[in-house]
């Protein structure tokens, strides 16, 4: 009804065999049919249901050398066998006066369904909305007849690319100020990706292309978003937010003259950071369902979540200054989590295998929040932020730390090895000293 019919492959497969199996799979819309189980018969399956075992009894899903002598297969076979298929495929289209294939496709008023049907597995089905034909203008396509219309050409990393141009190919810093709507998807991500041909994976230094947006950006904006590429948007942002973030630094913040409190409303989507690698994302506001769901490396700050904050992930950092939903880390195996659990609900939120992994804050543990807190005030302005910073003491208190077990044995583990690996060297430079101070003795050369 939307003539996207006419920009689309639709293929089908299963059980296909026959030409007659091809012609009704065309007639009920498919420009592309999969066969597999006759092919394969063709080349000399006999169906043994044991090719997980090693054990083909014909020499094709094996790799024993003994088994393999016995494949008899050749390409000849299946091509002998799709000429059959197609012959029939000829006749049954000869036999309803129709020429060309195409003309075939989602022809389902040449189909009908049998009203007498007395097989168990048959009795009762209705096939009538498979075999319904809507209403269509004369010369509506039912088939693919043209490509699907391109979808980077208008995006806004074109314009981005060009303004950039002076930090990519002479490492000059620039400065870019843009609108951003919603049908502006994965802003970002072709920037980075001209960046990493042509300077390589460590990017640019940071700083080197700062971009200002204004406007509700669409989905994945900041989508791998490299080193040496800083975004800061004021608006909102849909989901996938900082999705693979490689490097970059994002910022979100509401746009200057709001009067509602940004901590208290949602600013970005669902699943943000969603595999995230490196760099640094602030958020003043709430995120949706999913915040930095299998982060791997990058370090965040947000106002709020939903549920499944911090979900699978393995790495980085995340500092949470409001309320989380439920089933908070849940499969987290990497990383910290900073919670700000002033009101003393967070345990419940949290997944319950994680009940045992919750620690406060030590030194280190205090200055990195700290420093991260900090950062997200200066670049978004936060109110929040603000306050916290203000009764640092105070509220350091009442952070928790989700530390995962697994993450926290691993890091043991290494601190030993390192312990093991630098005692050695030591030995072994202590007992040089002692061979060469005492090698004139030992020779009992005086005065030497």
């Amino acid at each position: 009804l939307n003539d996207l019919r006419s920009r689309i492959v639709v293929q089908t497969d299963g059980q296909l065999k026959t030409g007659r199996d091809v012609v009704m799979a065309a007639m009920l819309g498919a420009d592309e049919m999969g066969f597999s189980t006759a092919p394969l018969i063709a080349t000399g399956c006999i169906m043994m249901r044991a090719c997980h075992l090693n054990t083909c009894p014909v020499g094709i899903a094996t790799q024993d050398p003994e088994l393999r002598k016995r494949f008899q297969g050749k390409p000849e076979h299946v091509v002998n066998y799709f000429f059959f298929v197609a012959e029939e495929v000829r006749q049954i289209m000869a036999s309803l006066g129709i020429a060309r294939f195409e003309d075939l496709i989602g022809r389902v008023d040449l189909l009908e369904g049998d009203k007498a049907i007395e097989h168990w597995k048959a009795r009762g089905v209705d096939v009538s909305h498979l075999l319904h034909r809507p209403e269509l203008p004369e010369g509506t396509t039912l088939h693919r007849t043209q490509p699907p219309p391109p979808v980077l050409a208008d995006a806004l990393d074109h314009e981005l690319i060009l303004q950039s141009e002076p930090a990519i190919a002479r490492g000059e810093r620039v400065a870019i100020t843009t609108k951003v709507r919603n049908v502006n998807r994965c802003v970002g991500g072709m920037l980075s990706s001209k960046i990493a041909q042509e300077i390589g994976a460590d990017g640019l230094p940071e700083g080197t292309i700062e971009v200002e947006f204004s406007g509700s950006a669409g989905q994945s904006f900041g989508g791998w978003l490299m080193a040496g590429v800083t975004f800061a948007l004021h608006g909102d942002a849909n989901d996938y937010t900082g999705k693979g973030l490689s490097g970059g630094v994002l910022s979100v913040q509401p746009p200057d003259g709001v009067t509602y409190a940004a901590e208290e409303n949602v600013i970005v989507g669902n699943t943000v950071l969603y595999g995230a690698t490196s760099g640094r994302a602030f958020f003043c506001g709430q995120a949706g369902e999913r915040f930095g769901v299998r982060n791997s490396g990058a370090s965040a700050v947000v106002e709020g979540v939903g549920d499944h904050g911090c979900e699978y992930m393995t790495g980085g950092r995340v500092v949470v200054l409001g309320p989380t939903g439920r089933n908070f880390a849940a499969g987290m195996s990497g990383g910290f989590a900073y919670v700000l659990d002033e009101h003393g609900a967070f345990r419940d939120k949290l997944n319950p295998a994680m009940l045992d992994q919750l620690e406060a804050l030590d030194d280190v543990d205090a200055q990195e929040c700290f420093e991260l807190v900090s950062e997200h005030q200066r670049r978004t302005g936060s109110q929040k932020a603000t306050a916290v910073l203000a009764e640092w003491d105070a509220m350091r208190e009442r952070f928790v730390k989700v530390f995962p077990a697994d993450y926290k044995r691993v890091l043991a583990e290494l601190a030993a090895e390192e312990e093991t690996e630098s005692a050695p060297e030591a030995d072994e430079f202590a007992e040089d000293a002692v061979d060469v101070v005492g090698a004139p003795a030992a020779r009992g050369g005086e005065g030497e």
